[in-house]
């Protein structure tokens, strides 16, 4: 069982139905902040799904591999904590959303390294 393909699947699944519910069924009861943060989580969550995907599918490098884990991290971290502030968990719970943000780009890195030495 290819585990990063099945995450990276199950996160882009999660964006555009996430995304879907908050134009749709949330229109009009999140105060404006709440819908930045959703429309921010599902504008991240999306691009790193499909990346996560497209590196399951077709990268046999190990660092590329693990940029792969890292999108998914990032999307739960980051996007997670967005939706959850959006749906009115306490603000502090943001502390997290940069962790999230640092994985994205640990992500990235990793993709360019790996990249750079095949």
């Amino acid at each position: 069982m290819n585990r990063l393909g099945l995450f990276a699947a199950l996160t882009g699944f999660l964006a555009v139905a996430l995304g879907a519910f908050g134009a749709h069924a949330l229109d009009g009861t999140l105060t404006a902040e709440g819908t930045d943060w959703w429309h921010t989580a599902t504008l991240y969550a999306l691009p790193h799904a499909a990346m996560a995907l497209a590196i399951a599918l077709h990268s046999g490098n190990g660092l590329i591999r693990k940029a792969g884990w890292a999108f998914v991290v990032g999307t739960i971290v980051f996007a997670g904590s967005l939706y959850a502030m959006a749906l009115g968990a306490p603000r502090w719970f943001g502390a997290i959303t940069p962790i999230g943000g640092v994985s994205y780009l640990v992500g990235w890195g990793l993709c360019a390294l790996g990249a750079s030495r095949s």
